[in-house]
């Protein structure tokens, strides 16, 4: 099994866990909760961009995080779903497509002597 079809693997499963917590009405504690929830939000994005931008080395970088951020601004209108008991803040949304932005920005940087396209 090669690098990629890794990474894809572990994309696959990091979105499943990140849309599981998101949505899940009483999520279990986990360790990173003692740094507050943004930074539970900016550690799942940043982990997802890596994770794309390594799956698609070929993919505009712009396109993974426009889609990426998509991913977040959806899970936040659902969790507006009154039965999930979850809170929908755009807050959260803009953490999300913080630590998108920068880790795909280290990326380019990172590829930018191999001709990498940013948009």
């Amino acid at each position: 099994m090669n690098r990629t079809v890794l990474t894809r693997v572990a994309l696959v499963l990091a979105v499943i866990f990140a849309v599981t917590m998101a949505l899940l009405p009483k999520p279990p504690h986990m360790p990173i909760d003692q740094y507050g929830d943004k930074f539970g939000h900016m550690l799942a994005f940043a982990t997802m961009a890596l994770l794309a931008a390594l799956s698609y080395p070929t993919a505009r970088l712009f396109r993974i995080g426009e889609r990426l951020s998509f991913l977040g601004a959806m899970i936040e209108v659902l969790q507006s779903i009154p039965s999930l008991h979850r809170d929908c803040d755009i807050h959260d949304w803009i953490a999300d497509t913080l630590a998108i932005t920068v880790v795909l920005l280290l990326v380019w940087f990172a590829r930018r002597g191999r001709g990498a396209r940013l948009n």
